[in-house]
């Protein structure tokens, strides 16, 4: 299996390739130069898997096992999910009226994107302990990439991760996840309003990093961004579970259909959810988008222009428009309150607002799932990491312990400020890290580039 970038204007890489280099050198994506088709036999065997079995075999076919033993891709798999706190790693609720939940939150920091990113982090370890080589990890977020990205590499004496986000357009939980692990390898920067303060911009300063190749390729540059191969191939296994646990039979012919609901952002999820399509899972894809509806608009109207500009909702990490990704929706704000509490007083189930976009577009077409196509919606998050939304909807925040305590904890971060070239002080920052990597043998300290308990 080789991967080409979307552009063609590179050549093709091997898997260790792509999972290093985040973009392409012609600033396309990488993707495989060829999509397996899965036969009917293939696919009632998976039926019989676990998640972690299903994601395996997928690995399996986009992985060389010269460049990783099946069994060490295995080890790695399991490694990567020993934390969720689900035995099945991610866990099916079937709700009234056909509403499916597929929950894949049950990660360390409650959000899907733990999913991936757990089993990314054991890759990159596994290559660069191998070749005792260092990389600087650059993300920017709008809520739960940051958080995720954090903790799959968290403590990795090869790898530092730089995190950009945008204050007061995550939750007060989704910042704390970030800015409370202290980490000699963890570098967290909370941009004040850019321009105009939203989560789009945050990407500009990184964009311009990536840009400068020379600088990326001295500094060992990449990112866990949804760009990111690696992630979205993990992904892939969201959409055969979901089909697995909703098709009524896989003896009929034609296979029967599952119409699978997709909460979309940047469009990573979703871009998994159309491979597995081109491996053969009969599935209908719904890309649901909130208020920034760009998506939408293109697969509705083949409108892909940008609005004024990124509106703030409770949905905050979909709060994106330049997007990469279909039957689609868009659900306002309000639609996204009633949805949370429809499915509560009917089900006592608590949505967060990104999955509550999802079940918004079930309750608007109940007559397409009454007659007997299957629905699933995804739920990539808890609703315990968006208690204001909750608490707007008229209900009752149910939070666990761990969340809990992270408002006593201790933070640290470095606060980059209106007016301030973003992307030179990043540059600084990660050049500083990695010259005192390149002289780590003299016993130096690690540079102090931020504080403990509150921002440098």
């Amino acid at each position: 299996m080789e991967y080409i970038s979307t552009r063609g204007g590179t050549g093709a890489v091997d898997f260790e390739g792509a999972l290093f280099s985040g973009y392409a050198p012609d600033g396309g994506l990488f993707m495989p130069s060829c999509i397996p088709l899965l036969d009917r036999a293939t696919l009632q065997q998976w039926s019989r898997l676990s998640y972690p079995e299903l994601v395996k075999e997928i690995c399996y076919l986009f992985v060389k096992p010269e460049l990783i033993p099946r069994s060490t891709l295995s080890d790695l798999i399991d490694r990567a999910f020993s934390k969720f706190r689900h035995k099945d790693v991610v866990h099916l609720s079937r709700l009234k009226g056909g509403l499916n939940v597929l929950e894949l939150w049950h990660g360390v920091t409650y959000a899907f994107k733990d999913l991936s990113l757990s089993c990314t982090g054991q890759f990159l370890q596994y290559f660069l302990e191998k070749k005792q080589k260092h990389i600087t990890v650059l993300v920017g977020t709008s809520g739960d990439t940051g958080s995720s990205a954090i903790e799959s590499v968290r403590g990795q004496k090869n790898v530092d991760i730089f995190v950009l986000l945008p204050k007061g357009l995550c939750t007060q939980i989704q910042e704390l996840q970030m800015t409370t692990v202290i980490e000699d390898n963890v570098h967290v920067f909370v941009g004040w309003h850019y321009f105009h303060g939203n989560s789009d911009e945050i990407d500009e300063p990184i964009k311009e990093l990536f840009a400068d190749v020379d600088f990326a390729r001295r500094n060992n540059l990449m990112s866990l961004n949804s760009v990111n191969w690696s992630r979205i191939m993990v992904q892939i296994a969201h959409y055969f579970y979901a089909y697995f646990q909703c098709a009524s039979t896989l003896d009929s012919t034609p296979l029967p259909v599952v119409e699978i609901v997709v909460p979309t952002g940047g469009g990573g999820n979703v871009t998994a959810g159309c491979i597995a399509q081109k491996m053969g899972l009969p599935i209908q894809l719904v890309a649901a988008v909130n208020s920034n509806d760009i998506i939408h608009r293109t697969v509705k109207d083949g409108d892909f222009s940008l609005s004024g500009c990124v509106k703030a909702t409770l949905a905050s990490a979909m709060d994106i428009q330049v997007s990469e990704t279909l039957r689609s929706c868009s659900a306002s704000d309000e639609d996204i309150v009633q949805a949370m509490q429809r499915c509560w007083e009917e089900n006592h189930y608590l949505l967060c607002p990104h999955s509550a976009v999802a079940a918004h577009y079930h309750y608007s077409h109940l007559d397409s799932c009454a007659s007997g196509t299957p629905r699933c919606c995804l739920a990539p998050a808890s609703a315990a990491k968006f208690q204001d939304a909750v608490l707007r909807a008229g209900l009752v925040p149910e939070i666990p312990p761990e969340i809990t305590a992270l408002k006593a904890m201790e933070t640290r971060s470095t606060v980059l400020q209106r007016g301030e070239d973003w992307a030179q002080v990043l540059r600084d920052h990660i050049t500083a890290v990695e010259q005192w990597w390149g002289k780590r043998g003299a016993g130096l300290p690690p540079p102090g580039l931020q504080g403990v308990n509150g921002q440098a």
